[in-house]
């Protein structure tokens, strides 16, 4: 299964908000979007995930639900993102469809080591620079090369935190294979556009890659 280098976590006010800055990603060509609604009542998250599911459906981009697998399991998304105070990866998957996969939260190299035990479809690390929605420890450059260096796996890392266009060749440089971006995105959806270039993660590349 491979994974899209850049993915789009949804910023927003208000749920409305969060559907349109994702109707803008599909538009500026984002292959992968994480639905992230937080402090929203199920039955609104379960009505935005259809949705959003209906608009990345349309442009064929991948819909990722944060942390309600039951809501990816009801509305057909392409998987579940769970957050460090989520459940396991373990528990989720028995409630999911077999095809629909799992990525979980990482700021550590233990946290890493157990995403892979639980056998994760991929790891989101960081953050890499302080950001207002997170309060775990800044990794930066120097924790992502120290945390890569020990892990030698072949599951993709994606870093994320507070991450802009100048940033992507040295977090590459790390070994890490992709980057969550969210607020540098919803600021300017253009910039999806150089995201892309950098990590050259068109989806003729992708597929190139996976059918040699």
């Amino acid at each position: 299964m491979t994974i899209p280098k850049l993915h789009y976590i949804s910023e927003g006010n208000t749920p409305e908000e969060h559907l349109e800055n994702i109707q803008n990603a599909c538009t500026s060509g984002v292959e992968l979007v994480q639905l992230c609604l937080k402090q929203t009542s199920e039955k609104t998250i379960l009505k935005i995930a259809k949705a959003a599911r209906d608009i990345t459906a349309h442009f064929q981009t991948r819909l990722i639900i944060n942390t309600h697998y039951k809501v990816a399991k009801t509305v057909k998304a392409d998987g579940v993102h769970l957050e460090r105070s989520d459940t396991s990866a373990t528990i989720a998957r028995i409630h999911l469809y077999t095809w629909q996969m799992i990525g979980g939260t990482a700021n550590s190299l233990q946290d890493c080591e157990t995403l892979l035990a639980e056998e994760v479809d991929y790891i989101n690390l960081g953050p890499f620079r302080s950001v207002k929605k997170e309060n775990a420890p800044t990794l930066g450059i120097h924790g992502y090369s120290a945390i890569m260096e020990a892990l030698n796996t072949a599951t993709p890392i994606i870093g994320f935190g507070g991450i802009k266009t100048e940033d992507v060749k040295s977090i590459l440089a790390t070994g890490i294979s992709g980057i969550g971006v969210s607020e540098e995105i919803t600021k300017s959806f253009d910039c999806i556009k150089t995201f892309n270039q950098l990590l050259s993660a068109s989806s003729t590349d992708e597929l190139r890659h996976t059918f040699e």
